[in-house]
């Protein structure tokens, strides 16, 4: 690969990606070797054989998947800079209508192991106080001391999100760089020490302890191996932060402090074999370290796991995001608690992950019983990377034998860490499956709920009514209900609306206003283009406007109406709205009333019953779900709500008959 000239913009950029881009697989370290010697049986059960080959298997892992897989190849596949699995469907989605499935499937297993990220890699740093002596003789040997830190650390990771990250992300840069750097000096150290450990360079050792006696779990030794690549699939889903040629310029770095780690760490069991006891699980990670040290590691891994959580949480909240825009998830309430580009707070999903990330340390207690959960969820998202990948390098017409060859390897090599992670279902992976299925369904419900709805309601054509609009715009002995009446509809098709708008407009009390304006937003796939289409009907009061909005961007639909509005104005395609009173100068444009139509299913509806459930459950989701007001940003002192029946298909009555007196 071809890595361009670095200068000093590229350095800054350098260090905000070792601050967002690799806290997952940066703090795998902290509990890989501890995990690959604790499923053996511990330090009197294992040898050097099971050692050298389980490094081979941790070297050649990230190599196949983080470096080949995700930063030589994913990376590439980025929709305007964007990478993550939702924006590589976006880039394939025309090709297929079922690959919303692994998109869908994909997205959920990913948020799940954003909440279980947290849990592991923070209970594993606070755990190193174990190794104290001093801390472990007063407080450290009862767990549940261990476990309020953990979740004091937690509570405050996501209390401090409604702040914003802006000032605190500009220090993690840094620290991660002192992080990546102590692995690599304290990894040297040992393997200085012991430098056959580098025979696990060599692929042999990997194939060999599949198969060896040596090592008690055979196979499913690849779903704990599995660990030091967890962070590859938040690694492309961070690309749109930071830029590509960050990731290439930083990640030959990570990968070589990563290896020197888990090389040390290596060095250090197999020279310790037998000699340690301990009531303890052992972890390398932190005796690989001076004891004098050991504390400052504790407090230096413990700020590198806060920064992983903090890295996770931020890219939960873009996945959330793009899921929204994409109809896969209902619309939440979004802040933006600073100018920073990206910096973004959904307090829904904070509360959340907060509240099951401390269920999770409550129920598994320590990082090890975590671990049996984590990574099963990850081993589906990279699968389902994996389809949306195939069908865009064929979209790219790459050759066919390579993309063949290239794809099923990548497929078995990632069924078989799936398979091997699937063992760990009974032993707490089913609450990994739990929470991706929980998630999984929400966006099934949404989306196919959006479906149907688009199916089955009447739209009609807005130029049939232009008439009836026209003349009630006229009619003095209605009072006038706005100036400008705003609706909002799902229809994109510029000649059309649903029906239950009209319906609002002219039945019941007629809704008299100067300008009738139907607005649609449409999602699109470049994340930040903000654009919008209009068509007037030959009139000069009544507008469909559709705002073409990236999925990166909020919906401000008040301030663009506002604008598209004055611009009319200016071009004499509307006419000027002359207000008497008012704290603006530029009294071109008086009120506007947003009506919103909340819905309901008529009881009469013609569904099939799973139809049914799916638009209830729908209706239901939305009550709990962020209002219209706050996801467009409207003014709540011009917005009124109305109840209307959905317009569906109806079940066909008997007709009444009156009885003879």
């Amino acid at each position: 690969m071809k890595f361009p000239k670095i200068n000093r913009l590229n350095i800054s950029m350098c260090l905000i990606a070792l601050g967002i881009v690799y806290g997952d697989i940066g703090t795998s370290p902290l509990y890989v070797m501890k995990a690959i010697v604790s499923t053996n049986g511990g330090m009197n059960e294992i040898n050097e054989n099971y050692i050298l080959g389980c490094l081979s298997l941790v070297v050649w892992t990230i190599t196949l998947l983080t470096t080949i897989k995700y930063v030589m190849i994913c990376m590439r596949a980025d929709n305007h800079g964007e990478g993550g699995i939702f924006s590589l469907y976006t880039l394939v989605r025309k090709r297929k209508n079922w690959l919303l499935i692994p998109a869908m499937v994909g997205g959920a297993a990913l948020l799940a192991d954003g909440i279980l990220t947290p849990a592991v890699t923070i209970s594993a740093a606070v755990e190193g106080l174990q190794e104290i002596p001093a801390f472990y003789d007063s407080f450290a040997s009862n767990q549940r001391n261990v476990m309020i830190i953990v979740i004091l650390i937690i509570t405050m990771i996501f209390f401090s999100q409604r702040f914003g990250t802006a000032k605190i992300g500009r220090i993690f840069g840094p620290l991660m760089l002192i992080w990546f750097g102590l692995m690599g000096v304290f990894g040297t150290m040992h393997l200085l020490q012991d430098l056959s450990v580098l025979r696990a360079l060599n692929p042999y050792y990997a194939v060999e302890i599949l198969f060896s006696k040596d090592n008690k779990m055979g196979l499913l030794i690849l779903g704990t191996v599995f660990l030091s690549t967890t962070g590859a699939e938040a690694l492309y889903s961070d690309m749109g932060h930071v830029g590509k040629k960050s990731i290439y310029y930083t990640w030959p770095f990570v990968k070589l402090m990563l290896l020197l780690s888990y090389f040390g760490q290596g060095a250090w069991v197999i020279a310790n074999i037998g000699k340690v006891k301990s009531e303890n699980e052992i972890n390398p990670f932190f005796n690989i370290m001076p004891e004098s040290f050991i504390i400052f590691g504790v407090i230096i891994a413990t700020i590198a796991a806060i920064i992983a959580s903090q890295a996770l949480i931020t890219g939960a909240y873009t996945l959330v995001s793009e899921a929204i825009h994409l109809k896969f998830m209902p619309k939440l309430d979004i802040k933006y608690p600073s100018q920073e580009k990206g910096q973004m707070y959904i307090p829904t999903v904070t509360f959340v992950i907060w509240f099951l990330c401390v269920l999770v340390v409550l129920y598994f207690k320590t990082s090890v019983r975590m671990e049996a959960a984590y990574g099963l969820s990850i081993t589906v998202t990279m699968m389902m990377t994996t389809v949306l990948l195939l069908h865009y390098l064929l979209s790219k017409k790459v050759n066919i034998l390579i993309t063949t060859v290239m794809i099923g390897f990548f497929m078995l090599l990632e069924f078989s860490f799936f398979i091997s992670s699937l063992a760990k279902f009974m032993h707490g992976g089913y609450i990994a499956v739990l929470i991706s299925v929980m998630i999984m369904a929400v966006m099934v419900i949404w989306y196919f709920g959006y479906i149907i709805k688009s199916e089955q309601m009447f739209d009609v054509e807005i130029k049939k009514y232009i008439g009836q609009i026209s003349n009630l715009k006229r009619d003095r002995t209605i009072p006038k209900f706005a100036t400008n009446l705003v609706y909002l509809t799902t229809n994109s098709e510029m000649q059309m609306i649903e029906k239950q708008v009209i319906k609002s407009i002219l039945d019941g009390r007629p809704k008299r206003a100067d300008v009738y304006w139907f607005v649609n937003v449409a999602v699109s796939d470049d994340p930040y283009q903000v654009n919008y289409k209009i068509e007037n009907f030959g009139t000069d009061s009544i507008f469909k406007v559709q705002l073409i909005l990236g999925f990166r961007v909020h919906q401000n639909v008040n301030q663009y109406i506002k604008d598209i509005a004055r611009e009319l104005i200016k071009r004499k395609e509307m006419k000027e709205q002359h207000r008497a009173y008012g704290t603006n100068n530029l009294k071109i444009l008086s009120d506007f009333r947003f009506v919103i139509l909340n819905e309901e299913l008529p009881l009469d509806a013609k569904l099939k019953w799973y139809e049914r459930i799916i638009l209830d459950s729908k209706i239901f989701i939305k009550k709990y779900t962020a209002s219209p007001v706050k996801w467009f940003e409207l003014p709540s002192n011009e917005v009124i709500y109305e109840v209307l029946p959905l317009t569906l298909p109806t079940v066909k009555t008997s007709k009444i008959r009156r009885l003879p007196e």
